[in-house]
């Protein structure tokens, strides 16, 4: 609740008990309901609470309270902290897993590595909460349960959103380097290379000589015109 008072309804208590302020007041200055407040007023909430003082806390002034008693429209003002606190880091690490899904994590485990094995061991820990050496042991099927785990989703079991699942692929995506161009195999050249005034000329293979049609009566007037020959020799 942003610009409340430390511990709302003790405070409410408080002043209802203390002041002359009205419940729309109260309710505005503690970030309650009207209802809320007219309930503590008549016993039927925040029962067994001890109120707690708004002034002494340094939360409230006098000055104020006595404002707002004399003019019902003035809205309370919550006084500025004299010492601000630093805000908390938020600790940076795996993903707490309630108790109750920490046994669908070796699950979850096995699909990631079969569906996305570009994902990196520390992607992994952060999307389902788990360890390094839970994932090696799922790797090289050493662990304790291995003959019975089952690939399932880790968006529907509850482990991690969609959201944060796409993150992690797309960062990975990113970190692959780029195939070189020779592993994709040859190419086609663009058309200004094949096309242009440097282009060489396409290569056409040689093609035979034509082959006569063989004349039967010149053959057959050769084979005799010999034999002829070889008979006056003898």
């Amino acid at each position: 609740m942003a610009n409340a008072p430390l511990m709302p309804k003790a405070t409410a208590v408080w002043l209802v008990e203390n002041t002359a302020l009205t419940f729309d007041q109260i309710a505005d200055f503690c970030k309650l309901h009207v209802l809320e407040v007219k309930g503590i007023a008549d016993g039927e909430v925040a029962q067994g609470i001890k109120g707690l003082d708004p002034v002494t806390t340094g939360q409230l002034s006098r000055e104020e309270i006595e404002r707002a008693e004399q003019n019902p429209n003035h809205r309370l003002k919550l006084l500025e902290p004299k010492v601000k606190l630093p805000e908390a880091k938020r600790r940076r690490g795996p993903r707490y897993t309630p108790v109750s899904k920490r046994q669908d994590r070796p699950n979850a485990i096995l699909w990631l590595l079969r569906n996305h094995p570009e994902l990196k061991d520390s992607q992994i820990m952060r999307l389902v909460g788990t360890t390094k050496t839970t994932i090696e042991s799922i790797k090289e099927r050493t662990h304790w349960n291995a003959a019975n785990l089952t690939p399932m989703d880790p968006v529907t079991l509850g482990l991690c959103s969609q959201i944060d699942l796409d993150i992690e692929v797309q960062r990975s995506s990113k970190d692959r380097p780029a195939a070189a161009a020779g592993e994709g195999g040859a190419t086609l050249l663009p058309a200004d290379v094949t096309t242009g005034a440097g282009a060489q000329e396409p290569f056409v293979p040689a093609q035979k000589p034509r082959e006569e049609a063989i004349d039967l009566e010149t053959v057959f007037a050769k084979l005799g015109g010999s034999r002829k020959s070889e008979a006056e020799d003898e």
